[in-house]
């Protein structure tokens, strides 16, 4: 029993140990709280000196930038827009100019068919006109060849009746009073 007495004797010290060191490690003494919170205060100003104000400098830099990228972007974009709308009007002032120009191209179309029809009439007109003078001419020269064989006929007929030669002006004479009678 001594023996288990010595050895519940050993575990319980063993216990008590392994509880306090358990207990210093979980809470530190005031001295050592002291310097660690001094270390550490220490070590935020270092950080704060050192690398806050590069790290809050480069990120305003940056903010800078993109407010930059996006101030650009925007003016991209109204100058875009612009650009759109001046497009558009020039799409529909050049629709309106075609327009017009297909309306001009057409009514010159319309003159000219008229002058054509015009130009035609005034053709056949003169055509008609040169046939009715050459119709006239012809009934003038066919009623001429006409009358010269009347003056023939009537020529060989007062031969024959007068059974004499008469000379060529009275002869031409003698035709045109006999035609002039017929007439």
């Amino acid at each position: 029993m001594n023996r288990a007495f010595a050895l519940s004797r050993v575990f319980a010290d063993i216990g008590d140990e392994i509880s306090q060191g358990i207990n210093n490690k979980l809470i530190p003494s005031w001295l050592s709280f002291v310097v660690q919170f001094g270390a550490l205060v220490v070590l935020l100003i270092v950080v704060f000196i050192f690398a806050y104000k590069p790290i809050k400098k480069m990120l305003n830099k940056r903010a800078e930038y993109i407010e930059n990228n996006i101030r650009e972007a925007e003016e991209k974009n109204a100058a875009a827009e612009t650009n759109r709308i001046e497009s558009q009007e020039l799409i529909l002032a050049s629709k309106k100019e075609a327009a017009m120009i297909i309306e001009n191209a057409n009514n010159q179309a319309e003159i000219n068919r008229e002058n054509i029809l015009e130009e035609t009439r005034n053709d056949v007109l003169k055509m008609k006109k040169q046939a009715e003078i050459d119709i006239e001419n012809s009934k003038q020269e066919a009623l001429d060849a006409i009358h010269n064989e009347m003056v023939d006929i009537a020529l060989s007929a007062s031969e024959e009746i007068l059974k004499r030669e008469i000379n060529k002006d009275d002869d031409a004479r003698l035709a045109e009073e006999f035609v002039e009678k017929l007439k």
